[in-house]
């Protein structure tokens, strides 16, 4: 079993628990459920902003503990002031040491918030809007084409923008209208191993959507370039996450963007 598998394995177990220690009833008697979402594709292409979606998580399961004590809403604060377009936070457990009151941390910093989790069920679109996140993830790994538009539909009946995570050229076909912006990422999810050169490769080839390109990305001139491949966003989190201060680290980063 890979690392995919035995993380989608484990969460429908904590789904089930989920469904019954807090019903659909209560998730949508929320005060966040029924709040407008920020809209994440004109942050993302917004002249004014980097452009960067700054991720806050505490773990990998690839490298473990990266910033155990790490708090969300200071370094999401942090994010946000220092010109982040977006925010991306890990809210699984016991991969990633995240939480749902992440979320809650993160939600007031005025820009677009993407839960990254491992989306296999409706409840947890639900659960995403509930919350307080803006985007839902779904990772075409470990969905099927079907469930893609399916989760695709009710994410944007309740709002939410859609963000679509492909790894290989094999997904390509799992796009769909419904989905509002395209995820590369540069880590196999199955190996947990970098190669930047995934996000080139593929880009040629995604239709007239917003496109992001995630993990391995070190330096500003790694944008650059990614930028003059078509990409209009920027996933990036360990670089500044294993950082004693992260939102320092992200202001830092951001010196060299001209």
């Amino acid at each position: 079993m890979n690392i995919l598998e035995e993380i989608v394995e484990r969460k429908k177990k904590e789904i089930e628990l989920n469904k019954k220690e807090v019903p659909i009833s209560t998730l949508v008697g929320m005060p966040y459920f029924g709040e407008e979402c920020y809209p994440f594709v004109s942050f993302i292409k917004d002249p004014m902003r980097s452009g960067i979606i700054a991720e806050f998580k505490r773990k990998s399961p690839s490298k473990g503990w990266i910033n155990e004590k790490a708090n969300a809403e200071r370094i999401t604060r942090g994010y946000a002031s220092f010109g982040a377009s977006a925010l991306s936070v890990l809210t699984d457990y016991h991969f990633f040491g995240g939480s749902l009151e992440d979320l809650k941390q993160a939600r007031w910093n005025g820009i677009p918030i993407l839960r990254k989790d491992f989306i296999i069920d409706e409840y947890q679109i639900l659960e995403t809007k509930a919350w307080g996140a803006d985007v839902l993830l779904l990772i075409a790994a470990c969905l099927t084409k079907r469930e893609i538009k399916d989760f695709s539909h009710t994410a944007k009946n309740l709002g939410l923008s859609v963000f679509l995570e492909l790894h290989s050229e094999e997904e390509l076909e799992n796009i769909c209208d419904e989905v509002d912006a395209i995820g590369i990422n540069n880590r196999n999810l199955k190996t947990f191993e970098v190669d930047l050169e995934n996000s080139i490769r593929m880009a040629k080839q995604i239709p007239a959507k917003l496109k992001i390109s995630e993990s391995g990305i070190d330096s500003m001139d790694t944008i650059r370039m990614l930028r003059k491949e078509g990409f209009n966003g920027f996933l990036i989190g360990e670089r500044f996450m294993k950082e004693k201060f992260p939102a320092i680290s992200f202001k830092e980063f951001l010196r060299d963007k001209k």
